[in-house]
């Protein structure tokens, strides 16, 4: 079965951050073009990821809290929490390798 991007929103991502795990929250929107382009490359890193992280999904349209909460003005806006903390974070459309590498070098540092 193939591992979906979790739909993070305002309501529950206080409850996500309360967990050890590692999370990338992918911030977007529906009329965002690079996000869409995005879409695809998070939802292969939650398959790839599944039991070692958490990946999600934003949509800041909906659910504007936690995007002003962090500042989020450009998207798309990929942060990574762990331990309830941001410690990573990207601003713009980048290669699945680049997120890949972000998400091992704090899942090493478990």
């Amino acid at each position: 079965m193939a591992h979906k991007a979790l739909a993070i929103t305002d309501a529950n991502f206080n409850h996500l951050l309360a967990t050890e795990q590692v999370i990338l929250v992918d911030f977007w929107a529906e009329w965002c073009g690079p996000c869409r382009l995005l879409t695809p490359v998070v939802e292969e890193l939650a398959g790839d990821y599944a039991g070692r992280a958490l990946v999600g999904k934003l949509d800041i349209e909906a659910n504007p809290q936690v995007a002003a909460k962090f500042g989020v003005c450009s998207i798309p806006t990929l942060l990574v929490f762990k331990n309830g903390q941001l410690v990573d974070k990207q601003v713009g459309a980048v290669p699945k390798h680049v997120l890949s590498h972000k998400l091992e070098a704090h899942l090493a540092a478990s």
